[in-house]
């Protein structure tokens, strides 16, 4: 999958949130010094960041909201809840970009061409899956269009209030937890 080695980073990675700037950035220095390593040799290896686009699917002031089943490959992750879609950048993927555009159609349903709108890059070192991944998160409002999950043995969802998201507590994951606070502020809404 690809990534980026930390010190790469443009910018530094000494802070953690949402930044609703440096997409663009990020996205140049991956195309130019990122590459890509096997899974395994990385999961464990905060020096290298694991690049993950991340959509947010909104509905007006609905959002998109997903639990991870039993089935999922990271067992870190099952029975989590979670606001965004996505997954690593494969080699055949073409980058950044042919990487979202894979996931948005592996994991979920729609009869229409999303319109990627990039929020910003998220960073969270706070537990070890966060420490090794950088996401670039992006948000697509489904304007009323249905979606649905695609890979029903791995995830289950549908449209919910950002309130009864909110009142997961801890059994939202810790980068949809990050995305939801900059939904209440409006940072991530149309």
């Amino acid at each position: 999958m690809l990534g980026i080695v930390r010190a790469d980073v443009p910018g530094g990675l000494d802070w953690r949130g949402l930044r609703t700037h440096g997409v663009d950035e990020l996205l140049a220095a991956v195309a130019d010094v990122g590459e890509f390593r096997v899974r395994a040799d990385a999961e464990d290896d905060p020096g290298f960041q694991q690049i993950i686009p991340y959509v947010i699917v909104t509905d007006g002031p609905s959002v998109f909201l997903m639990r991870r089943l039993w089935a999922g490959a990271d067992r870190r992750l099952h029975d989590r809840r979670s606001i965004g879609v996505g997954g690593h950048i494969g080699i055949d993927d073409g980058g950044v970009a042919g990487g979202l555009a894979r996931e948005w159609t592996e994991e979920l349903v729609a009869a229409w061409v999303p319109e990627f709108e990039p929020v910003g890059v998220l960073n969270d070192d706070s537990d070890p899956v966060g420490a090794v991944h950088l996401g670039v998160v992006y948000r697509v409002e489904a304007a009323g269009r249905p979606v649905a999950i695609r890979e029903t043995h791995k995830l289950e969802g549908a449209f919910a209030s950002i309130d009864a998201a909110d009142a997961l507590g801890d059994r939202l994951e810790t980068w949809s937890r990050i995305c939801l606070d900059h939904l209440r502020s409006g940072v991530v809404a149309t």
